[in-house]
């Protein structure tokens, strides 16, 4: 997959399958191509209910986010607020892949489909409560209008506020 925030990455995740189910390694120190300096401190899971947008926020100390999407299906946003890009990622269990954000961008999920999503997130900081390194927004902040998504300047969602609801065009 083809991003054009500098620093997203999406790896595919080969299955093992037999006639027992299947095996998956989800994480290996010898992805360079994925984690390259990078080094994993906190593993997190999620489980968010239908059409729910856990969105926006970011982290100003240089934690990066690393998404596993083990059941159902989400929709990721990225975006740069200063040069308006923002980047559209569907992950899901049937094609399991890696997607790294580094936090300094905006970031955000919806779950999509029908059912319930179960996430598992790796992040290279650990989190403290008592001074989290998260800045937010609001899931609809109208201030969100990008001027690319997905490098496209043609995407009917460009100069329009996001909208986590649109359908797909396709």
């Amino acid at each position: 997959m083809i991003t054009v925030l500098k620093g997203i990455r999406v790896k595919t995740i080969d299955r093992f399958i037999d006639e027992r189910g299947f095996f998956t390694e989800v994480m290996r120190k010898d992805w360079t191509d994925l984690f390259a300096e990078d080094v994993i401190v906190q593993v997190n899971h999620s489980f968010t209910y239908p059409n729910i947008v856990r969105a926006w926020h970011r982290h100003l100390r240089g934690q990066i986010d690393y998404f596993l999407t083990l059941k159902g299906m989400i929709k990721i946003g990225v975006y740069n607020d200063e040069s308006g890009e923002l980047d559209e990622i569907v992950s899901s269990e049937l094609d399991l892949q890696m997607v790294r954000v580094p936090g300094f961008y905006w970031h955000g999920f919806k779950a999509v489909g029908n059912e319930p999503v179960v996430l598992v997130y790796f992040t290279t900081h650990l989190y403290d409560s008592s001074n989290p390194d998260e800045e937010r927004r609001a899931w609809n902040d109208p201030t969100i209008i990008p001027k690319l998504v997905n490098g496209k300047t043609d995407d009917p969602r460009v100069g329009k506020p996001w909208d986590w609801n649109f359908l797909p065009n396709k």
